[in-house]
């Protein structure tokens, strides 16, 4: 009998124990309960990371454009300068209509001056590529930089929210509501930093893809320049 109502005791414990309901949460929960404040931070990160991508691409097309050199180009420049021909390698070079043909091009138009004025007039040509090239790749840097802080704003801000309210209640603020301040605050970071690595990696990818083609420039300029000095 003892035995029977200690386990009868040990259930109805059991019975009492509160059930513990597992709490999901959705990413799109956190946007929505964050406030008005954090709401318009979200919304900020999210125009920062449509930027991004949208720069991201339109260069990594363009920096793909220009680095489509014919194998043969410098072969043919060389064979059409080497014959005198100096119009079908202007002509040569305006149908490839990339970087390395248009500093070439620049190159053939000062045959005739001394070699430091041809090296001066590619060189120059070569920073004003460069340039294109890099056509608001900056922005990318600056939204790499700026989203983890804004990010970080919107979470000052709702912590602030946060302890306003435990202040103005005397302490008598309920925990649950003030932690779920708290980490609905933090989602801004989260979308801050996504945001900001995101158009960190893009825009890394992107200078090493510029550097390739400014290698590839240099290179090219330094064959001209060695087609020049070879004896007749």
């Amino acid at each position: 009998m003892l035995s029977l109502f200690l386990q009868d005791g040990a259930q109805d414990a059991v019975d009492l124990e509160p059930v513990v309901e597992e709490k999901t949460l959705s990413v799109l929960e956190l946007v929505m309960d964050g406030g008005l404040g954090g709401q318009i931070i979200i919304g900020i990160l999210f125009i920062l990371l449509f930027v991004a991508v949208y720069i991201y691409f339109e260069r990594l097309f363009a920096i793909k454009a220009a680095t489509a050199v014919d194998g043969n180009f410098m072969h043919q420049i060389k064979d059409n300068v080497a014959s005198g021909n100096i119009q079908a390698a202007k002509v040569l070079c305006a149908q490839q209509n990339t970087p390395v043909s248009r500093l070439t091009e620049k190159g053939i138009s000062r045959i005739g001056s001394p070699l430091e004025d041809i090296n001066t007039a590619i060189e120059n040509a070569g920073r004003l590529e460069v340039y294109k090239l890099e056509k608001n790749v900056s922005i990318l840097a600056t939204i790499a930089g700026a989203a983890p802080m804004i990010g970080f704003l919107g979470t000052v801000i709702g912590m602030v929210l946060a302890f306003h309210q435990l202040a103005t209640s005397s302490g008598q603020a309920e925990m649950g509501a003030l932690a779920e301040g708290i980490y609905t605050a933090m989602t801004t970071t989260v979308a801050g930093l996504i945001v900001g690595i995101i158009a960190y990696m893009g825009y890394n990818h992107l200078v090493v893809r510029t550097d390739k083609v400014v290698h590839q420039m240099e290179a090219t300029a330094v064959d001209f320049l060695d087609l020049l000095n070879e004896p007749a």
